[in-house]
Formats: structure tokens, C-alpha cells, sequence
């Protein structure tokens, strides 16, 4: 199996979900026979965003040839991962370089896990919701929006409200009643705002 392994190797983080890996070739002596390629192994170690260690799955990738870069997509966005660099032959692989630490900046979070509208009055709904699965980031504050209905599904004018991201409820009050209202909501951080979820309430008609 070779001998050596690769050496200085950097990695260059391109944004949230991908990066670049680079490093100098292996003497071609130290290869002791055919070179193959280069593999790459990186994994997660830990989400900036929640502290909660996992089982920790190492995932490979192959660069044929003499190549000394290679692209790693499908990263977590703001998390912190590890990885090294080994030259392969038509025996095996050769040492690990030192592990390289990066971490990847924040992305967008996904949807609110959940939103439910209970407790109707004439004028008044409360929502209630859970935070996303997977928040890529600190949240900085929900965004909700909500129009009216109207008989012929025509949609009212939008009022929009930021709320704190330590919020998990809200209680909407000055509403009409006997309207039906669409509500729009998602969550953010400071690089932006993540994918919506909607859901649709009435108020009562008479007490």
C-alpha cells in the first residue's frame, strides 16, 4: 500500500452546503505502484446550531487520477465537520492525512414544524407553533403574514408581523368575524427566510 500521505491540505468553504478540498500530490515513489486517485473522508461533528452529538457517519469520496482538488456538496449548513485525505492503489489506501477541521456558515432554516389555530372567537384566533427541524442558524424571528377570505376566494389585503424567534404562540386579536383567513408563516436567520407553511381559520359567527 503507498507509503505516504497527502500533505497540505486546505479546504476552501464555498457557502452552507458545499466546499472545495485541495492538496499537494504524494511522490510517485511513495505510491508503490498504480496511482488510482485520491480519497477523500469527511464527517459531521457537531451542529453549531444544537449541541446533541449523534452517531457520527463518515462519508467517502474518490478523485480519480492524478487529481490534487475535489468538491464536497450536501453539506449541513452551520455545522462543524472533519475530514482527511488518503493517495490509493491497486493494493489500498495509504495513510490518513491530519484531520482538517471547517465549518460551514449559516443557511436558511426549514419550515416551522408545525402550525395550529385553535380557541375561534368573533374576533380573535390563537396560533400555536414548533420550531424548524432543521434551523441552519440561530432564528432571529418568525414572519407572519395573513389576509382574508371572502366567499368568492378573494384574498383581502396581507398584514405582515414579525414576531421574536423565542415565541411559540400568539394570540391574534381585532380580527372580523365569520371570516375565513389564510395565514403564511416561516421562520429566519440572519441570512434569510426559510420555506413557508400555511394554514387557513375562521372566526365565529355569534358568541
Amino acid at each position: 500500500v503507498p507509503m505516504v500521505a497527502p500533505g497540505n491540505v486546505q479546504v476552501h468553504v464555498i457557502n452552507s452546503t458545499l466546499a472545495k478540498v485541495h492538496w499537494d500530490p504524494v511522490p510517485l515513489k511513495s505510491v508503490r505502484g498504480h496511482l488510482q486517485g485520491y480519497k477523500v473522508y469527511y464527517w459531521k461533528v457537531q451542529s453549531l446550531s444544537r449541541r446533541s452529538r449523534r452517531h457520527v457517519e463518515k462519508k467517502i469520496l474518490t478523485f480519480r487520477g492524478n487529481k490534487t482538488f475535489g468538491m464536497l456538496p450536501g453539506l449541513e449548513p452551520f455545522s462543524s465537520y472533519k475530514l482527511n485525505v488518503r493517495v490509493v492503489n491497486g493494493k489500498g489506501e495509504g495513510p490518513a492525512s491530519p484531520d482538517k477541521v471547517f465549518k460551514t456558515p449559516e443557511g436558511v432554516p426549514s419550515s416551522p414544524s408545525f402550525l395550529k389555530i385553535t380557541n375561534p372567537t368573533l374576533d380573535s384566533l390563537t396560533l400555536e407553533w414548533g420550531s424548524p427541524t432543521h434551523p441552519n442558524g440561530v432564528l432571529t424571528s418568525y414572519i407572519l403574514k395573513f389576509q382574508p377570505i371572502n366567499n368568492t376566494h378573494e384574498l383581502g389585503p396581507l398584514v405582515e408581523i414579525r414576531i421574536p424567534a423565542n415565541e411559540s404562540s400568539l394570540i391574534l386579536k381585532n380580527l372580523n368575524y365569520s371570516t375565513r383567513y389564510k395565514f403564511y408563516f416561516n421562520a429566519q436567520t440572519s441570512v434569510g427566510s426559510g420555506s413557508q407553511i400555511t394554514e387557513e381559520a375562521v372566526t365565529i359567527m355569534d358568541e
